[in-house]
């Protein structure tokens, strides 16, 4: 297993790594919409935290060595369902070869985050 790691893309905020790679998977942590340079929410609305999600995404596949077209699957987390629609303007601009996804509203994410993206992509190693 290797861990996967950037600075381009938030700090872990817990006891657990961005991401990591095994047997050619690679396995992301869920990426809120946080400004890695100020470590706050990147924006008050859907819209722009989807943006800093889908980008802190694309700072881990890039450290991995991939980009989205290398993505399987997604997992997104709206602290509001009503988001639905706003969130998938945004998500659609990153994740062009539509990659397997879930997505739901849950009841709070950290630091009061209006999203949260996780990902499975291929690595060739």
């Amino acid at each position: 297993m290797k861990v996967i790691a950037t600075e381009k893309a938030p700090a872990a905020i817990g006891p657990y790594s961005q991401a990591y790679v095994n047997n050619g998977v690679l396995y992301t942590s869920g990426q809120l919409g946080i400004n890695p340079e100020t470590g706050n929410l990147g924006g008050d609305t859907i819209e722009e935290q989807a943006e800093w999600s889908c980008k802190n995404v694309g700072e881990i596949l890039k450290a991995a060595g991939i980009d989205y077209e290398h993505v399987l699957k997604t997992t997104c987390f709206l602290a509001d369902i009503a988001d639905f629609g706003a969130f998938n303007e945004v998500y659609a601009k990153y994740f062009t070869s539509k990659p397997a996804r879930s997505c739901f509203a849950v009841k709070d994410l950290p630091k009061g985050a209006l999203c949260e993206i996780e990902v499975i992509a291929a690595v060739e190693e």
